[in-house]
């Protein structure tokens, strides 16, 4: 169920990032009278050599125009009479140029048309996250609340973190939102001061420390909140906890996993697990470090439930995993928007997204982060998605992929909107536009380029999921 769950958001979500951007040529286009021969939601099959597939699902033809849906859910396009694209319709460019067509047309209206799709992704990540925030707020932990300081994973701790340690700045500044730590990582030369039994210490942010979290054969916990924890009840839904939302996700079910070691144990809502095997337990990642220790052995658990302390023993299986979730005692604050301020907001958060792709590129160029660890596919984006059907984490997925798809489609590859962009560009300034001859191979060139670089992805999601 959870694959199947994960399937239809992915299609739902490409559905709308697709079908919005094409819509962009498509509506531009269509306000400069030119022909459009196609609107498609996903990709031939004949495409990628497969020919024994049908190259569409559905057709309709309303007016000039023939609406399809195709197989291949990754992509989409808009056919508009007289261009030179994809599809390499080198007859038709041939042939006299008509006023309603492409190549007929001002090159400032063909720029706007080009750029159209890529104005509507980011007008769509904008108004996305205006209504999150007006709908949801903005949740965050304040560093404040983190009383017993972080749990450092072992990435954090080759950098010198430690669990326990308080971080109190960044970069030498105090901040509000714990979720900054993470954020640091994208720049360069960054330090944490931390408090650490009562002194403060700098420790300087490896460059390449992004890349070793980005790897998939390394554990991918950086750091989290270190906190005290009981078997937890699922919340009212008029009162849902910051990191609870699986809970929600989940309401209607017994928080404790079905024949999982918990329930061989007895363990109910509300359960404090004091000692494992006499040792005290406080934090829950003492719990999770006490149980991967054990893993196959028979454990025993001094149990607090509502005051009356009980044993139990039970055999942990090779995961050392007891399978309940646990409510973590942390504090959490909200800000709520109203219309006016989520929609002044919206901007800084979309725009955000694309600086931190544009920091992400510099890392691959400055050599501080692998593209074979940074780099997926369809796969990959499913896999943000999850199992777990959660409407605000599924939009604000989906804005973010809509400006990380406008920021793509602006890179200057031949066949995406940027490559257009920049023929166009040096037509205007040149006033001369590029031949068809040069135009066909660049297009082929970008062609074998991007289907290249989709199955390199995609080879290496197939690999990350075998290995």
């Amino acid at each position: 169920m959870d694959v199947v769950v994960m399937i239809a958001q992915l299609l739902l979500g490409l559905s709308i990032l697709v079908g919005v951007h094409e819509l962009g040529h498509f509506l531009t286009a269509k306000w400069f009278k030119m022909r459009v021969e196609q609107f498609a939601l996903g990709l031939p099959p004949q495409m990628f050599g497969l020919k024994f597939l049908p190259a569409k699902i559905f057709s309709v033809r309303h007016g000039e125009t023939e609406y399809l849906l195709s197989p291949l859910p990754l992509g989409g396009y808009v056919k508009i009479a007289g261009m030179m694209d994809e599809s390499m319709d080198t007859e038709q460019m041939a042939s006299e140029p008509q006023p309603w067509e492409f190549r007929s047309k001002p090159a400032w209206q063909r720029l706007i048309v080009m750029m159209g799709g890529i104005i509507v992704n980011v007008i769509t990540g904008i108004v996305i996250f205006g209504f999150l925030l007006l709908i949801y707020g903005e949740q965050y932990i304040p560093t404040k609340a983190l009383k017993y300081g972080i749990v450092a994973g072992p990435v954090a701790q080759n950098m010198g973190l430690r669990t326990g340690d308080k971080i109190v700045k960044l970069n030498g500044q105090t901040f509000e939102d714990f979720s900054d730590v993470s954020k640091s990582l994208l720049n360069s030369g960054s330090y944490y001061t931390v408090e650490r039994n009562g002194q403060l210490i700098d420790l300087q942010v490896p460059d390449k420390l992004l890349n070793d979290l980005s790897n998939k054969k390394s554990p991918q916990n950086f750091i989290f909140p270190r906190m005290t924890f009981t078997v937890d009840t699922v919340p009212p839904v008029e009162q849902p906890g910051f990191l609870a939302r699986l809970i929600l996700q989940m309401k209607g079910k017994d928080p404790v996993a079905k024949e999982s070691p918990a329930q061989k144990i007895g363990l109910q809502s509300g359960d404090k697990i004091e000692k494992v095997n006499g040792t005290p337990i406080r934090f829950f990642d003492e719990l999770q470090e006490t149980l991967k220790a054990n893993k196959g052995k028979t454990v025993t658990f001094t149990i607090n439930h509502k005051g009356t302390v009980r044993e139990a023993t039970t055999q942990l299986d090779t995961t050392g995993v007891l399978g309940f979730i646990p409510k973590q005692d942390i504090e959490t604050a909200t800000i709520d928007y109203s219309f006016g301020e989520a929609f002044a907001k919206a901007p800084s958060r979309a725009f955000e997204v694309i600086g931190n792709q544009l920091k992400a590129f510099g890392k691959i160029f400055r050599g501080e982060l692998s593209p074979t660890n940074s780099l997926g596919s369809f796969i990959s984006i499913g896999k943000l998605y999850g199992g777990i059907w959660d409407w605000e984490k599924f939009w604000s997925l989906t804005a973010t992929l809509s400006m990380v798809l406008a920021f793509m489609n602006f890179l200057p590859i031949p066949v995406l909107d940027g490559g257009h962009v920049v023929f166009l560009l040096y037509e205007m300034i040149a006033g001369r536009a590029p031949s068809q001859k040069f135009m066909e191979i660049a297009l082929r060139f970008g062609m074998v380029l991007l289907f290249g670089l989709m199955a390199f992805a995609i080879g290496l999601d197939f690999y990350r999921l075998v290995r």
